[in-house]
């Protein structure tokens, strides 16, 4: 399939007539300046993607008519949910971009002790809608169909309570890395903490949650770096890189 990729909210089906987002339409208008009769890509978040066409391109809205749709791509066989503990300004952002891309399945932003990032009602609504559109733009970039779930951020505590995944990581200097004898792992949870790292006590939960330390070297990795890796390395030994 060729052209941009767009995320719509709907079903697709062949035949079908769908308006594309404010967003997206404006991008495609006044960026891309693409007009009736280009080619692009929609995908539905949900594992779908259809080559479609621009049948109208205005001001006020640009309709694609669906042509074929087929199964979505890219979606490792690894299953990880991210637990980040929240971060400062674009930090955040790139950890959520960079994990999309790296095929994780679930993130959950978290407040931990050390962390330095409080949110509450509205603004709390924001980040997480603010979230979900870096996710969904990283699926147009690296060409998923099936968009990640992105959670409301939560307590380290609640989200250590319900992990259940065969393999916990939790990113902690360690001298052993039993993880990697592990055979067979098709879901793991892996927690990062802030830039200050996780307090004593918030590692002492995670080990009697089921998880094990996980080491990343010698260097000291900023929080929005350590996920990148630490995700890398759980692709290398268990997905698709």
């Amino acid at each position: 399939m060729s052209g941009p990729r767009i995320h719509i909210d709907a079903p697709l089906e062949p035949g079908g007539e769908l308006i594309l987002p404010e967003g997206a339409a404006r991008h495609i208008v006044t960026v891309l300046r693409q007009r009736e009769g280009a080619a692009l890509v929609l995908f539905d978040g949900r594992g779908h993607e259809a080559a479609a066409e621009l049948v109208e391109v205005g001001r006020k809205r640009v309709v694609a008519c669906v042509n074929t749709v087929s199964p979505g791509r890219g979606e490792s066989p690894l299953k990880v949910h991210l637990g980040q503990a929240i971060s400062k300004g674009d930090r955040m952002d790139y950890a959520i971009q960079k994990a999309v891309e790296l095929g994780v399945a679930v993130i959950t932003p978290l407040y931990t002790e050390h962390g330095d990032v409080r949110l509450k009602g509205e603004r709390e609504a924001k980040k997480h809608t603010h979230w979900r559109g870096v996710a969904i733009s990283a699926c147009e970039q690296c060409g998923r169909a099936t968009l990640p779930t992105i959670h409301p951020p939560r307590s380290l505590g609640d989200w250590l309570s319900e992990r259940e995944e065969p393999l916990r990581l939790v990113l902690h200097p360690a001298t052993q890395s039993p993880w990697k004898e592990s055979r067979d792992v098709n879901e793991a949870a892996l927690l990062i903490g802030p830039e200050g790292g996780l307090a004593e006590e918030e590692v002492i939960r995670a080990r009697h949650a089921g998880f094990t330390a996980l080491s990343l070297g010698p260097r000291v990795l900023r929080t929005e770096t350590a996920p990148v890796v630490a995700l890398s390395l759980l692709q290398h030994y268990f997905g698709d890189l």
